[in-house]
């Protein structure tokens, strides 16, 4: 709901203006002890701020209310790519303000999985959103611009201790289910608990008109969307297309564990679903029809790496092949072409045989890696 009262912003363009900005005084408290000014830390050569703590980023945030700024929040892990940066672009053309968060969240993550190991590139990070700064200053069709980081401690952003990663540890947590616990959520169980729980925590604290996240983790997306929903939180959920390399593999933070051998046999599951596409774009509508073709694809690539030497293989093992609604991520026997479907999938590279000397095994000596990507099937009936 937008009143008619309106305030020159930018160049004397008018922007109608929510209640919550007009309402801005009330949104926040600065009793904390923390408030006391503080010089603000900045990245070298650029406007971006760089908060660490909550109570600093929400003193920011309540000048962009009482400013009539509104903001747009891209939360991330780090080990930024062209995915991210998308992202990044989008939110400029549609906020004044852009927070991006950079905070690898260890209750996603489960007891044996990678959160040790995964790419921490801090001085790469800011190197390139000082470098987006620069391109969104020079771009004349932007609203806004990267306005700061928020990049918190664990201590921060879980001041009551940091919850088990345990399938039945003890915490504060967010469940959106079902949906949270098929597909992804029934490989990995605690994953969607905890990226709902730093999701909510992180529109808590930046309170952001609008959030951004990638189509790459399609059930993410559909997760928080619900969750969004269902607890009737005050921001809207934009996603972005998936970026991806020259021969179709989705752009991730995880594919810096591939090496040169497996990341040449990654775009597997790309192909599977693309073959599962074609079968859509023809007119088959049924789970076998679809899906039939795309495993079997799937197969045929992994008994190709069966045949060759140890030393030259790179061997995979296939996860799911699913086809969903696209509200609830349910499998479905035949597409409704009304509301059409998600194809998704997810394999994983094994460590490489026969490591050869000075062969590239790709960061952390080349671990498993698990890899995931989707293809939304658009409705042919309205």
């Amino acid at each position: 709901m937008f009143l008619q009262a309106s305030r020159t912003v930018l160049s004397g363009t008018k922007v109608a203006l929510p209640q919550r900005l007009l309402n801005a005084r009330r949104s926040f408290s600065s009793s904390h002890p923390l408030y006391i000014r503080q010089r603000d830390q900045v990245i070298p050569r650029t406007s971006i701020k760089i908060f660490r703590t909550i109570p600093q980023l929400r003193q920011w945030r309540r000048k962009q209310l009482l400013d009539y700024r509104s903001v747009g929040l891209v939360p991330t892990m780090g080990a930024l790519h062209e995915g991210h940066l998308s992202l990044i672009r989008m939110a400029a053309k549609e906020n004044f303000s852009v927070v991006v968060s950079i905070y690898v969240n260890p209750t996603q993550f489960g007891v044996h999985e990678d959160l040790d190991s995964y790419p921490k590139t801090w001085t790469k990070d800011v190197e390139m959103l000082r470098d987006l700064d620069r391109e969104l200053a020079a771009d004349g069709g932007n609203l806004g611009k990267i306005s700061a980081v928020f990049a918190p401690t664990t201590e921060e952003m879980y001041p009551s201790g940091r919850p088990s990663q345990d399938i039945d540890g003890k915490g504060s947590f967010v469940t959106i289910t079902p949906v949270g616990e098929v597909l992804e959520g029934a490989s990995r169980p605690t994953f969607f608990r905890g990226v709902a729980t730093v999701c909510m925590k992180l529109f808590n604290i930046v309170t952001p008109e609008k959030v951004y996240f990638g189509q790459k983790d399609v059930q993410q997306t559909v997760v928080i969307k619900k969750m969004v929903k269902d607890f009737c939180m005050d921001t809207h959920v934009v996603v972005g297309k998936t970026q991806r390399e020259s021969d179709g593999l989705a752009l991730s933070s995880r594919n810096v564990y591939l090496g040169t051998r497996r990341r040449r046999v990654a775009t597997v599951l790309s192909k599977a679903l693309r073959v599962a596409e074609t079968g859509y774009l023809r007119g088959y509508r049924s789970r076998d029809e679809l899906l039939g073709p795309a495993r079997e694809l799937a197969k045929l690539l992994l008994m190709e790496q069966h045949r060759l030497e140890p030393e030259e293989r790179a061997k995979f093992e296939v996860d799911y092949i699913s086809l969903a609604d696209p509200d609830t991520m349910q499998e479905v026997e035949e597409v409704d072409e009304t509301k059409g479907a998600i194809l998704s999938g997810a394999v994983k590279m094994l460590p490489v045989e026969s490591p050869q000397p000075g062969e590239d095994l790709g960061l952390s000596g080349g671990p498993s890696v698990r890899l995931i990507d989707n293809i939304i099937l658009k409705p042919v009936k309205l």
